[in-house]
């Protein structure tokens, strides 16, 4: 028996879950949801109503995304997401905490600026520009995020500055971000991103199976 992932396509959090799994070739059963009409079989599982939720073929429910990806990178690191010796991990984890709580905040006032109408959207995006200021920062002295190679702190965070550059691609395009433009485009084209994107039928109780990944 397969764990079992519940996902939503366009959902940041399920993506960087669905490509930690892609990265780390660990097979799971993926369920396409609709969020607005999740099946009694995932909300039975955790107390939340959000995506990802994965559950284990042990019964063990993983259901903050994060953890998902540290739990499939820790079954198979072939590029050392992780680090030598999961050197990467506390590193990843304080920023991760920065975009999952403040940027994500200052994201979703600028996304929906219409619900927050306190405030231009100019003044969120203004405030989540902090986030991206020190991203830039640290693309200016390697490639990627913690260092020469990708690790997991970029996969953790691209699809959060995927959304936020989207809002306005236009303005993005052109602030002065360098390295994190030449860093967003070069994971937008990878083939990893490309793989976890593929639409998928919404999931019904008596489906065939779609095995991730492909």
């Amino acid at each position: 028996m397969l764990p079992v992932l519940y996902s939503f396509r366009r959902c940041p959090y399920a993506m960087r879950a669905r490509m930690a799994l892609q990265y780390s070739g660990v097979k799971v059963e993926l369920r396409e949801v609709l969020l607005n009409d999740k099946p009694d079989d995932m909300l039975r599982l955790a107390n939340k109503v959000t995506v990802p939720i994965l559950e284990l073929a042990d019964g063990r429910v993983i259901d903050e995304s994060w953890d998902i990806m540290i739990w499939a990178t820790r079954q198979n690191d072939p590029d050392l997401w992780l680090g030598s010796g999961q050197s990467n991990l506390f590193k990843s984890e304080v920023l991760i905490e920065m975009n999952d709580y403040s940027f994500k905040t200052d994201l979703d006032h600028y996304k929906y600026a219409d619900r927050y109408p306190q405030y231009p959207a100019e003044y969120y995006r203004s405030q989540g520009e902090e986030f991206l200021q020190d991203l830039e920062q640290a693309l200016s002295q390697s490639k990627y995020l913690l260092g020469g190679s990708l690790s997991i702190a970029d996969i953790g965070i691209f699809p959060f500055i995927r959304q936020f550059a989207f809002v306005d691609k236009a303005w993005f395009d052109q602030a002065p971000y360098p390295g994190l433009q030449s860093w967003l485009q070069e994971l937008l084209e990878s083939s990893l991103f490309e793989s976890i994107m593929l639409k998928l039928p919404v999931w019904k109780q008596g489906d065939q199976p779609v095995i991730f990944p492909v």
